[in-house]
């Protein structure tokens, strides 16, 4: 039996006045009750109660331990109800690692609706394309779009959008529109590096059938969105999410081609630590871009 325990069941010994009493509290019979007090007294090296055949009083020794001992108790007792308390209204600083572009576009604009409906929380927020360890990081979570990569994290998927390939009407008018993936290769690719599959592109059509494209072009970056500029000022040919180009997609400034032709979908993940509790303001937040992305996907081009 551990110290706390033993602490509980002397301090029930001393009210209850008895061991019987004391071990009906605690669903244990009387001589159990005897044995963890004769061990608690052969530990400490004092006699704790004065036995006799028709009372049970505590030596001085133990009414001073009895004093202590209550006042630990009371102690745990208030550090769990303020802890309970605490993760039952979300409050404090709120560590959350994104994407740079994303977020940007996505999170940021947000930010307020989530902070209005919990005042009693702070954001802190960090940008970087970089996976990493919301540990080592001291973030709360991270907000990752695209593949994922193997780890004891806890992921939960909140969206998943479309790649699209898209060029303006200037720029396709002058170079014609591709018909099939491989016509690409004629074209002004560019190129987003940060992708693990560089710039190959894959694409399936409605068969089932893969198709490969090593795509080449006069601009590569690192940047989703400084090929989106470019390709706005009709450079050349984007494949990005939808989460990216849908204005412009919408506006007209982009043409969408090979729209039959299925890519690998960039999903949105949230990811935080391994934990049987996951504190109030964490939860919240999960939940609230839950509830937006499932009012709002991110699948269609707005």
């Amino acid at each position: 039996m551990d110290t706390l325990t033993s602490m509980g069941l002397f301090v029930k010994a001393v009210e209850s006045g008895s061991f019987s009493a004391a071990a009906r509290s605690i669903n244990l019979t009387p001589s159990a009750v005897s044995k963890q007090i004769s061990r608690l007294e052969d530990r400490l090296g004092a006699r704790l109660f004065n036995r006799t055949t028709r009372q049970l009083a505590p030596t001085e020794e133990g009414r001073a331990y009895y004093e202590r001992c209550r006042q630990i108790l009371a102690d745990i007792d208030e550090a769990e109800a303020a802890v309970t308390e605490l993760n039952a209204q979300p409050r404090g600083a709120l560590r959350v690692n994104m994407p740079v572009v994303f977020g940007r576009r996505h999170i940021v604009p947000i930010l307020g609706q989530f902070l209005e409906r919990h005042p009693y929380v702070s954001m802190e927020l960090s940008m970087s394309d970089q996976f990493v360890d919301p540990i080592a990081e001291g973030a709360d979570m991270l907000i990752r779009v695209g593949e994922l990569k193997d780890s004891s994290l806890i992921a939960r998927k909140l969206a998943e959008a479309r790649r699209v390939v898209a060029a303006t009407p200037g720029y396709w008018k002058k170079n014609g529109k591709p018909e099939g993936p491989l016509d690409l290769r004629d074209h002004n690719c560019l190129v987003y590096s940060y992708l693990s599959s560089g710039n190959t592109w894959l694409m399936t059509d409605t068969k089932g059938k893969e198709h490969v494209i090593e795509a080449t072009g006069s601009l590569t970056s690192n940047n989703g969105e400084v090929l989106l500029e470019a390709a706005i000022e009709g450079l050349g040919v984007v494949n990005l999410p939808t989460w990216m180009v849908g204005p412009d997609l919408e506006a007209g400034r982009l043409v969408e081609v090979l729209e039959e032709y299925a890519q690998p979908e960039p999903s949105v993940h949230v990811i935080y630590p391994p934990g049987r509790h996951l504190s109030a303001k964490v939860r919240a937040f999960v939940d609230f871009l839950a509830e937006h992305f499932r009012e709002r996907p991110l699948g269609s081009a707005v």
